[in-house]
């Protein structure tokens, strides 16, 4: 996109770096065209301010908002709402595909409309990373790696035709095929460049790199100072468009930290402790940004495994500015000289470089941390935000078997293994995966892996028979410098093959338990644990027969693997016996820092990054064979497909919008209670062979082993239709005591599985309506748990409280976002039960953001209630889109008028 600023405020200059010249927008020099104080603004709130001198047209972007980033100084927030054009667009697989059928089914509908196809092109550069797809079928053996691959492309090679075609099909639109890393360390390691160039005309302008991205993790990039966050598929496609972002100028919470880390702690327990203390803070939709002498001795990696959880401690996005240590980064990971000079010169020339003599940014309100009271720490056992020190963690998970699972009298429980030669009780470890971008990233706890399994391996320690083990690494990079180590012949040793490069189980895709052990685990009804090193730990999400889920470093998943249990205590308790019988403690394999430093010195360097990312989109023989039919402006579906499929959304759509109606005598679809997940909303794991999901596969004559996950049909409506509230642990309290996706229809009586239930109201002609608690909508930004409820027939989603992208994503839908007004009101203390009708007036005749709606429920008895509700469409371009009956639409028709 051309950036054609009115430049209001003479900002506008030149800049010379070595023998090239840029031009940029100067923030000094807009300080003294009037923006007084600008340089006191985080750093995070600077990029911002660049982004509007630069795109300064008077109607997205005005003088006025331009002039409120300094007014935001005064009371350190703002009801300001402003456009944010991010210079690119991230995308995984999982969200990348349905993107991609969306922008396929636009060109159709603008063909339908009169309009050119080709105008539905990205406008900026967009990166796909196929990272989510590969699962861990194979495991513990030298074959694991090649055996998932050739299942990999086996499952999704239709998926991977439709995006093979979309890469010759779209303009600024490239694939990083599979078996290349995850999409956040690849970001990191390659596509992110902190400060972007690009040509216009005759000039090379220069701004700061930021993006958004269709995972919620995107923010991983914070830690190289690359403004970004996920956003839903639906935004993001707007953003591949040219549709700015909209949002508020965001409160700043700064976050200072100081000191050093103590011997023996690793940048995962620091994770994990930032995570439970900004939680505690309460962050969602506020930026977080880093600052304090404590940065000087952070690696950027350690900076970047920070920046990766903002989802988890419910931030936008959690900022790190530009300092010598990004500097070092980008020079040892194999970036161009030139671009390093250009960022040095660049973030100098703007006041957005940090040194120890920098004066704090003024924030919204702050905490602090040091560095040397963190803590060995894992967290679980179904939220990130849970963390428990190691030395309570056994204690911890005991207390857990009484209050989460109601077994407290059973914690000595054991049951026989059919076929095999050990037993099998609550509390074991049966899947401990190195796994996640948030630690495969980090090479100093990569490392420390490597290490604690050498000393384990030389001490004759091995693997508990029962837990599934496996390696997954975010980048071949780390595969170079472990073997350059001589690391990985001793992971191997004790299970952790390399099985792929990708999330695997941190997303789901942990594959299949040994039949035997699913089977002792369902029959005794254990509470089965995983140990793994990623970033999510939601019931329901790691594995259909995991109950308990544990984030840790990768040297505690292997000492968890050695020792087997929950119920070891890693500080005080043996984790096995030496070849001699003797007891061996974790204190007696865990490496120094010292030791693990001088390996990361002395075993990576910039060749490793310059041979794997030369040729990054090239791929391997699989990716070189798939061949598709170039030159199409339009896809050709194939209505046999069971991955790929034309949506239904603009179907019969007109250049003028269906009026907004009101909500007449709603139903209850579901009554959900605190902390619902998008994985609760729509799961991205295994489909059961008895689901509405595994039913309509088998109707089209897919076997149940070919059934793959949610996340990799996400192409495919018809299956995420069914897959909505389709997660085996989903809880509706319409149907108390019961996990799964299942409802009450009303007034029948009837018990049917969500869709089933949602197809039956959808032909009597009823709307629906969800009704949830707190953090509705928490995790992974998946848009498919608004698509999904849209299809459903959903018309708005009440709740107490919403995580800021799936609010966003159900306004993207055109799904009306309500939460109680009144303070202390929610479904529970109205007494709502779900037999109740819902009438929602005032929608019909316009209603302007955030007002106060009023929801008329009447009970089966007859009685009626009336309670305010907060609309929470908050600017005035999500109205548009609402009204629109959704983002898509409205960019659709836009640029069908300009034709």
């Amino acid at each position: 996109m051309t950036a054609s600023s009115l430049d209001s405020f003479k900002s506008r200059k030149d800049l010379q770096v070595g023998n090239r010249s840029y031009v940029y927008y100067s923030l000094p020099d807009a300080a003294k065209a009037g923006l007084a104080d600008i340089e006191k603004l985080p750093f995070s709130l600077k990029v911002l301010l660049e982004n509007l001198l630069r795109y300064e047209d008077g109607r997205s972007v005005s003088a006025d908002d331009i002039k409120a980033m300094p007014e935001w100084l005064k009371n350190k927030r703002s009801d300001r709402e402003i456009a944010f054009r991010p210079t690119r667009v991230l995308m995984q697989d999982f969200t990348g595909v349905p993107a991609v059928v969306d922008l396929a089914a636009m060109r159709d509908a603008a063909k339908d409309l009169g309009t050119d196809p080709k105008k539905i092109n990205p406008l900026v550069p967009v990166d796909l990373v196929i990272d989510h797809s590969v699962m861990v079928d194979a495991f513990g053996n030298a074959m694991a790696f090649e055996t998932n691959v050739e299942r990999e492309y086996e499952r999704n090679n239709e998926r991977y035709e439709f995006l093979k075609w979309g890469q010759g099909g779209f303009d600024n639109f490239r694939v990083v095929p599979p078996g290349t890393g995850i999409c956040h360390q690849v970001n990191l390691e390659y596509l992110g460049q902190t400060v972007w160039s690009r040509k216009d005309g005759d000039e090379e302008i220069a701004y700061p790199d930021s993006l958004v991205g269709t995972d919620s993790h995107t923010t991983m990039i914070n830690g190289l100072a690359v403004l970004g966050w996920g956003v839903g598929g639906i935004e993001a496609e707007a953003a591949m468009l040219g549709q700015p972002i909209s949002m508020l100028i965001p409160e700043v919470i700064g976050f200072k930290l100081t000191g050093t880390l103590n011997e023996g702690v690793t940048a995962t327990d620091l994770v994990l402790t930032v995570t439970q203390m900004l939680r505690k803070k309460g962050v969602v939709g506020k930026f977080v940004e880093f600052f304090g002498p404590g940065l000087s001795s952070m690696s950027l990696e350690d900076r970047a495994t920070i920046a990766n959880m903002a989802p988890e401690y419910g931030a936008t996005c959690g900022f790190f500015p530009v300092d010598d240590e990004a500097l070092n980064y980008l020079r040892s990971t194999g970036r161009d000289p030139g671009r390093v000079e250009l960022v040095e010169a660049y973030c100098k020339a703007q006041g957005m470089f940090r040194t120890d003599e920098t004066p704090d940014p003024v924030f919204t309100d702050t905490l602090a941390l040091d560095l040397g009271d963190v803590v060995p720490s894992i967290a679980g056992p179904k939220r990130p935000q849970d963390r428990v020190t190691l030395d309570t963690a056994k204690s911890a998970f005991e207390g857990a078997m009484g209050s989460e699972w109601n077994k407290a009298d059973e914690i000595g429980k054991r049951v026989p293994v059919p076929g095999r030669d050990h037993d099998l009780g609550h509390g074991d470890v049966v899947i401990a995966a190195i796994t996640s971008c948030t630690n495969t990233s980090n090479p100093s706890v990569m490392v420390a892996a490597g290490l604690v399994a050498r000393n384990a391996v030389a001490k004759g320690l091995t693997v508990k028979p029962w837990v599934k083990t496996s390696l997954a690494p975010g980048s071949k990079i780390v595969t170079d410098y472990l073997a350059k180590a001589d690391l990985q012949d001793d992971l191997d040793k004790l299970g952790f093959n390399l099985v792929g490069y990708g999330c695997t189980t941190c997303i789901g895709n942990s594959g299949p338990l040994p039949e035997e052990v699913s089977k002792a685990v369902a029959d005794g009804d254990l509470v089965a644990c995983s140990v793994l090193s990623g970033n999510r730990n939601f019931e329901g999400r790691v594995n259909p027969d995991v109950r308990a889920n544990y984030l840790a470093s990768p040297p505690l998943v292997v000492a968890y693997a050695i020792a087997g249990s929950l119920f070891v205590d890693l500080t005080k308790d043996a984790i096995g016996t030496d070849k001699d019988g003797n007891d061996v403690y974790l204190k007696d394999i865990w490496p120094s820092s010292k030791e693990v430093a001088q390996i990361v010195r002395d075993d990576i360097n910039e060749e490793m990054f310059e041979n794997r990312y030369g040729d990054v989109f090239k791929g391997d023989e699989h990716w070189q064979s798939i061949n598709v039919e170039g030159g199409s402006l339009t896809y050709g579906w194939d209505t046999n497909s069971t991955y790929v499929q034309n949506p239904p959304y603009f179907e019969g759509m007109s250049m003028t919008p269906d009026k907004v109606k009101d909500i007449e005598n709603a139903r209850v679809l579901g009554l959900f209670g605190d902390s619902i997940t998008t994985d609760h909303i729509s799961p991205a794991g295994s489909i059961k062979k008895d689901s509405p999901a595994g039913r309509y596969l088998s109707g089209h004559g897919v076997e149940t082993i070919d059934f793959n996950s949610y996340g990799s049909r996400r192409g495919n409506h018809e299956v995420m239709m069914r897959g909505t509230f389709a997660n085996i642990r989903i809880k509706n309290q319409m149907v108390p005591g019961v996990e799964g996706g299942v409802t009450i229809h009303h007034p029948s009586g009837d018990q049917l599985d969500i869709y089933d239930a949602a197809m039956r109201y959808r032909d009597e002609g009823v709307p629906l309506v969800v009704l949830a608690g707190k953090e509705y909508g928490t995790g992974s930004s998946r848009d498919w748990a608004a698509k999904g409820t849209r299809l459903l027939g959903v018309r708005a989603v009440i709740a107490e409280s919403f995580e800021r992208i799936h609010r966003s994503n159900l306004v993207g839908m055109g799904v009306l976002p309500l939460v109680f007004n009144n303070e202390g009101d929610s479904w529970k203390s109205l007494g709502l039960t779900g037999d109740e009708t819902v009438t929602i007036a005032g929608l019909a005749g316009g209603i302007k953001p955030r007002a106060v709606l009023t929801a008329k429920i009447t009970r089966a008895n007859g009685e009626t209630l009336e309670v305010p509700l907060l609309c929470r469409i908050d600017t005035a371009d999500e109205m548009d889109y609402f009204e629109n009956g959704g983002i898509l639409h409205f960019v659709l028709r836009n640029l069908a008028r300009a034709a």
